[in-house]
């Protein structure tokens, strides 16, 4: 395979102008588009040193065998360019969006005589007007029956439109009011266009003019005494009225803007949009993502928007980018990145982070549903029984192990600055948790990360061995429901890289346990580390072994934090107790027993807490005082 030595360019031949460059492979196919505002300086990094390079960015080097620039003007030329080439060639080591699902449009194909509203998936065509997307198909059928009464355009099939006109009878919506029937030539094809092109305008989010005509008009029948004239216009009011209420209202002041919020860990990141029109939410999407290569949330956003808008018809009104964009980071480069969307939309556009009020309440919500998108993602991941099957054979064979790892144990250690140390046991089997037999320990010789795993796997294997030799111990447990330690992993995984995996490899050793397969999950470059090998396991980043093993060391990790925070509150007002005038120990034992947990005691009135024996109001007093502020040290507020 050959290095990125093999075609670095000579010295001085790169310029210095910003530009687009392209890695290819041997067979000349791209296999990485990226942009600089120095291509000198940007490509150097490339073959500085080859060993300091992200895992990610190693791989992509060595697939490659050459690599050639194009120089550009302004750095928006070069995101111009970059996002054409990202597009033509497909490259495999750029990030790409794809759907978390399909979603529907509501499209009116304006290109055709008599234009057609109908819901719609897949690629966008060229003369179509698309509104949305929905979360669901039922939900634009719902909302395009309720319209129907005030905009009767047409939403038959072409066979359907075309049979009608061939026996001079409507179909069953233009009996009932719901089609205007331009197939049997009740309205003029001019005529059907003025009222789609309507129809277009209220769902485009101009709501208002129609609102307030058909009210004229209702007023105008009404003094004509056309009483079911102005009835039927009544009726049409509240249908309109009906299709609003189902768009929630978020932003009182009827802004048009997108707001876009991410969700990642290292290897996959989610993204969501809410679609934001009139004020009201119109739709919402979301994509998912594999990270192919190193790159920061600021990245991924600028990434995003360049596919994201790039991909917008230029035929949409301001080609489908509204006049605010609202992000959770910035682009590295947010002056070309909004200079290039005001030339897509041609006007101007707002793209910004929001810090306080309404849009950033709606930007937190936008969050949550990206996480939820992503759990979901991964829910579905880890839930299917051939993908779980093939991601403990390649931790079987990358790890070298006979037999595949049906019982997983990852360990995590968590404290801050040698202080309250604690340490968490996870369990996987078949590839899915058993929360049930998650456990927790408070670590009690050891300060730092290697002794605390040491300490945390000795006791978790020796009370293995105590519970073996006890027979009478297993059976107990076992009628009870509860196995305990009794049963052994077939691998233990452990937080951290190569002194993490000896330290565990040492206490198994020293307790004579010889079965147990061990190893360690560096966080950083996600590099799988044996006891006793000079150089890490490197995983590939597409491989569902190194999915599982990331995502039993992300729980472990979630697992042990939540306690450590519990434990240092805890402890925090415990001190401030300690710390009140004329509260000993046997009065401080008094309320501890009094109130069940000091979780309690911090949360009862100076009353409540008065009443118990031998505290008096003004102790009472103080000790509200007391915890009020021990419950501020521990929250950090």
């Amino acid at each position: 395979m050959a290095g990125p030595l093999s075609f670095r360019p000579a010295p001085g031949a790169i310029p210095e102008s910003p530009g687009v460059y392209r890695f290819r492979d041997r067979g000349g196919r791209v296999i990485y588009v990226g942009k600089a505002k120095s291509l000198r300086q940007r490509l150097n990094q490339y073959f500085a040193d080859f060993a300091a390079l992200h895992p990610r960015t190693q791989a992509m080097l060595t697939s490659a065998a050459d690599v050639d620039w194009t120089i550009v003007s302004t750095e928006v030329e070069a995101l111009q360019l970059e996002y054409s080439w990202i597009k033509e060639f497909d490259p495999r080591f750029n990030v790409k969006y794809r759907d978390d699902k399909s979603y529907p449009y509501l499209a009116v194909t304006m290109s055709e005589e008599y234009p057609r509203a109908m819901v719609m998936r897949g690629a966008k065509r060229k003369g179509t007007r698309y509104f949305g997307p929905y979360s669901h198909a039922w939900a634009i059928r719902d909302t395009l029956d309720t319209l129907l009464r005030v905009f009767p355009i047409r939403t038959c099939s072409a066979g359907v439109f075309k049979r009608s006109g061939q026996i001079g009878r409507p179909c069953l919506l233009g009996y009932i009011g719901k089609c205007s029937a331009p197939c049997v030539g009740r309205i003029s094809a001019e005529d059907h266009r003025v009222l789609t092109e309507d129809f277009c305008d209220f769902m485009a989010g101009q709501t208002a003019k129609f609102t307030r005509r058909l009210e004229a008009q209702m007023r105008a029948a009404s003094a004509r005494e056309e009483y079911e004239q102005a009835a039927r216009l009544r009726d049409d009011i509240r249908a309109l009225e009906k299709a609003l209420e189902k768009q929630t209202i978020v932003l009182g002041d009827g802004t048009d803007c997108d707001v876009i919020a991410l969700a990642e860990d290292q290897l996959e990141a989610a993204v969501q949009v809410f679609y934001v029109r009139g004020g009201r939410v119109r739709g919402q999407r979301g994509w998912v993502l594999e990270k192919v290569e190193d790159i920061t949330t600021a990245g991924l956003v600028e990434q995003f928007l360049g596919q994201f808008y790039g991909d917008t018809s230029p035929e949409a009104v301001n080609a489908g980018i509204p006049r605010e964009v609202l992000v959770p980071a910035l682009p590295p480069d947010p002056v070309a990145m909004t200079q290039w969307l005001c030339e897509r939309r041609g006007g101007p556009v707002n793209l910004r982070v929001p810090v306080r009020g309404d849009k950033k309440t709606l930007l937190e919500t936008v969050c949550r549903n990206a996480k939820e998108t992503l759990a979901l993602h991964k829910t579905r991941r880890a839930s299917d029984l051939t993908t779980r099957s093939k991601a403990l054979n390649e931790i079987q064979d990358a790890l070298g192990l006979d037999d595949a790892p049906l019982r997983i144990e990852c360990y995590d250690v968590s404290n801050l600055m040698g202080t309250h140390v604690v340490a968490s046991m996870v369990v996987f089997e078949d590839g899915l948790a058993r929360k049930g037999e998650y456990r927790r320990f408070s670590i009690k010789g050891a300060t730092d990360d290697i002794s605390a795993i040491h300490e945390v796997i000795t006791r978790r294997f020796r009370r293995y061995l105590e519970e073996n030799q006890d027979q009478d111990l297993m059976n107990e447990r076992a009628v009870a429901g509860h196995a305990k330690f009794a049963y052994p992993p077939n691998l233990v995984v452990v937080d951290g890289a190569a002194a993490q995996a000896e330290a565990a490899a040492r206490a198994l050793t020293e307790l004579g346990i010889t079965d147990v397969a061990v190893c360690g999950l560096a966080k950083r470059l996600e590099e799988v580390w044996l006891p006793g090998e000079e150089f890490p396991v490197i995983m590939a980043r597409s491989s569902e072994g190194l999915y599982l093993l990331q995502r039993v060391r992300d729980e472990a990790h979630r697992f042990a934090i939540t306690y450590h925070r519990q434990k240092r509150g805890k402890a925090a007002i415990v001190s401030a107790l300690d710390d009140v005038p004329g509260l000993g120990p046997a009065r401080r034992a008094t309320l501890l027993k009094h109130f069940g947990s000091v979780r309690k005691l911090s949360a009862a009135s100076v009353a409540e807490i008065g009443a118990v024996p031998g505290i008096g109001p003004k102790l009472a007093a103080t000790i509200v005082a007391a915890l009020g502020e021990g419950t501020k040290d521990a929250t950090g507020s």
